[in-house]
């Protein structure tokens, strides 16, 4: 009869356990799920287990005899639940507890956990449209200040902000490439997975689009979606999602390929249901499927506008380094003090190369140079410009190829026939993606580009710094750049190499090969300017950094163009151009190629001027207020207070140095003769989103009730950040 008693007892507990399952409001269904987890522990737990799943195996029988399907689904779910939840973080930390910067180097992980250094990250204003390339975005992220923003750790992304009560659904991530939403998304999953951080959430799933682009065919419900990347769920009989607190994470929607649209795709309410995966994430993103779940999207800000803004609870923003986190990076990379410090304070005098450094992956790229610079050069120059730093990592990697591939030695040419041939295949297809907005490209897109997958294979294998290679589900390849600007510096190499090798424009619509240099290079300066919100920027500074850095190429440029005749043209009609009528934007970016040509005259001019106090705003050209302008937006001292009767008092010199004000803190405009029409510009420009200013000083100026009337009106109706007016 003890036999009979232990087993009646045995099936009482469980039969007791399973009602509290099947009851969901039951206050008692949390603690008996906690209990479960427990249960599955200690010395016992196979036994238990299989005591458990076997008398599961029984009820399921009889529930579904008596033909209640949702329920033995139900229970089928929740029983296995605290089971997965262990397998699945598992999996995870297991997935995400190493990183590679920038590279897969096989065999020399790093732990995500000691390399992890704290992201800015602030809350966004909207998803609004936003195509400007992402160098001048990181250009004004470079100026913001840092005060009243509301910042964000990333285990508190799904948390409501102070004084918001509402919670949070769908989190939008912005931020450029290379700049660290990806690592972001993993160390956020990876505290779960080791109990640091958000356990409450019972299940994370994490995809990037660059998988879910390869099933863009197939028909999928959202249950089988989930089955399919995490099979363990399928095997655990988990298919009520809806009985858990899950968080889907998509990262990558720049590089989505699916058609997401928010205003015809058909409504699917049901989890169990197939449907085209570009409606199943249209449905779930809406929050028509699942809306219980937690959705975390990450995406480059050009791409943050598919999401129509009613989706989203909360934009958040990606800020990459501070100027703190910069130097901690390069601390932890390079534990010699001495050689920190020197690398430190040569970024530190290279405007362009410290402002690059809010991007995690250009960090690397420097550091990467700049080790081995330091090793080879005893002492000698560090690279300054953008352009320099970008050739040598190119030739570090084909050192790493010739030592480490082809058995060569340290005193070897750097360059081979196979390299140069491997270095002309990848600029052409970073030319042609870069064309075509591409980012990531699938084995078609290599064979439009005459690539052949295998060769691409090999690429990567040797290039990995540059190309890689990656397996989604399925084992299919996705193949990329390591960064965004990496692409755009070999697609400028390859523009460069054609019209060397045979005059050719790759640019131009009708090409032939009987354009002049001197033509090519100002018909480039041209289609930089014409390009519609900078997307030529970066790429016009590589090509004529590439002009002025022939020695450095030597070895892969077989035949040198470039004389000095050009570059003092080039220098002139760059010049000529900043005489134009040119946005702030446009200016900046010709001063800085004006950089990579080693010219440096018109900004000196102006800097000797502004030092020995002899600056005489009346007398100044275009080209020299443009110089003006740029040198204030370097200067974060300026930028802190700035004080318009330092250089003239006057609504000319107002008009024309606008754009400082609007990247300013604090604005004296007090006393300097200003109109009703100097307020109508300034109050413009003071609208936009990326101006800075919190205190404006409009005090003894002729503005008159009209234009006092103009200020409190556009007060009203803007979402103006200025806190302080007098």
């Amino acid at each position: 009869m003890r036999l009979e008693d232990n087993i009646t007892m045995f099936v009482k507990n469980e039969l007791k356990k399973t009602k509290k399952v099947l009851s969901p409001d039951d206050p008692e269904t949390i603690k008996s799920q906690r209990e479960d987890e427990e249960m599955f522990e200690g010395e016992d737990e196979d036994q238990r287990k299989s005591c458990r799943e076997a008398f599961l195996k029984i009820t399921l029988h009889f529930l579904r005899r008596l033909k209640q399907h949702e329920m033995a689904d139900h229970l089928q779910s929740k029983i296995f639940a605290p089971l997965y939840k262990r397998e699945l973080k598992a999996q995870l930390k297991k997935k995400f507890q190493c990183v590679f910067e920038g590279i897969a180097k096989a065999g020399n992980p790093t732990l995500l956990n000691q390399i992890y250094t704290e992201l800015y990250i602030t809350e966004g204003e909207t998803a609004e449209v936003n195509d400007e390339h992402e160098v001048r975005q990181i250009e004004t992220v470079s100026r913001k200040s840092k005060g009243p923003e509301t910042t964000i750790r990333q285990e508190d992304i799904f948390k409501s902000l102070p004084g918001r009560d509402e919670p949070i659904r769908t989190v939008l991530t912005k931020g450029v490439a290379g700049i660290g939403k990806t690592v972001l998304t993993q160390k956020f999953t990876l505290d779960w997975a080791e109990d640091k951080a958000n356990q409450d959430i019972q299940f994370i799933f994490p995809f990037t689009f660059r998988e879910l682009n390869v099933l863009k065919e197939e028909k999928f419900s959202l249950v089988e979606l989930v089955h399919l990347f995490f099979t363990e769920t399928k095997e655990s009989g988990i298919c009520r999602l809806e009985d858990f607190q899950v968080v889907f994470i998509l990262d990558g929607l720049d590089e989505c390929r699916l058609n997401l649209d928010f205003n015809k795709t058909k409504i699917l309410t049901e989890t169990m249901k197939s449907t085209s995966l570009d409606a199943l994430l249209t449905n779930l993103i809406k929050g028509n499927l699942l809306p219980s779940a937690r959705l975390w999207i990450t995406t480059r800000p050009a791409a943050a506008s598919q999401i129509p803004p009613e989706c989203v609870d909360m934009v958040t923003e990606v800020r990459g380094f501070t100027d703190p986190q910069k130097e901690e990076y390069f601390r932890k990379r390079f534990r010699d003090e001495e050689q920190a410090s020197r690398i430190i304070s040569h970024i530190k005098t290279s405007r362009s190369l410290h402002i690059m450094c809010h991007i995690p992956v250009f960090c690397w790229i420097i550091a990467t140079v700049l080790e081995d610079v330091l090793k080879t050069r005893d002492g000698g120059q560090m690279p300054k410009t953008l352009t320099e730093m970008y050739i040598h990592f190119l030739v570090v990697q084909a050192k790493v190829k010739r030592i480490k591939y082809d058995g060569g030695a340290e005193t070897d040419p750097h360059w081979s026939p196979e390299s140069r041939k491997m270095v002309e295949s990848l600029g052409k297809l970073a030319f042609d993606q870069l064309q075509k907005g591409n980012l990531i490209f699938y084995e078609s897109d290599l064979t439009e580009c005459g690539i052949d997958i295998r060769v691409a294979s090999v690429y990567s294998g040797v290039f990995t710094q540059i190309f890689k290679e990656e397996r989604g589900l399925y084992q299919d390849k996705v193949f990329c750049f390591v960064h965004l600007s990496v692409q755009e510096f070999l697609a400028a190499l390859h523009v460069h190499l054609t019209f060397i090798n045979s005059g050719v424009n790759q640019l131009e619509e009708q090409q032939t090969s009987s354009q002049t240099e001197k033509d090519f290079y100002q018909s480039s300066v041209d289609k930089a300017l014409q390009s519609p919100n900078g997307h030529l920027d970066l790429f016009l500074r590589f090509l004529l950094g590439l002009k002025t850095n022939q020695i450095c190429l030597q070895g892969l440029v077989t035949q040198t163009g470039s004389s000095s005749q050009t570059n003092r043209e080039t220098v002139q009609y760059i010049k000529n151009k900043l005489s134009e009528n040119l946005s702030v934007e446009k200016s900046i970016n010709l001063f800085q190629c004006l950089n990579e040509l080693n010219d440096h005259s018109l900004v000196e001019e102006i800097q000797q001027s502004l030092s020995s106090g002899s600056l005489s705003t009346d007398k100044l050209s275009p080209a020299q207020w443009s110089a003006l302008v740029f040198i204030l937006l370097s200067s974060e001292k300026d930028l802190d207070a700035f004080d318009l009767k330092k250089y003239s008092a006057s609504e000319e010199a107002l008009l024309r140095l606008l754009p400082v004000v609007k990247a300013s803190k604090k604005a004296l405009l007090n006393g300097c003769n200003l109109s009703e029409r100097a307020c109508g510009a300034l109050f413009s420009s003071l609208q936009l989103e990326d101006c800075e200013l919190r205190d404006l000083d409009l005090s003894n100026n002729n503005v008159q009730d009209s234009g006092l009337t103009l200020l409190f009106s556009r007060l009203k109706t803007t979402n103006w950040k200025l806190e302080t007016l007098r």
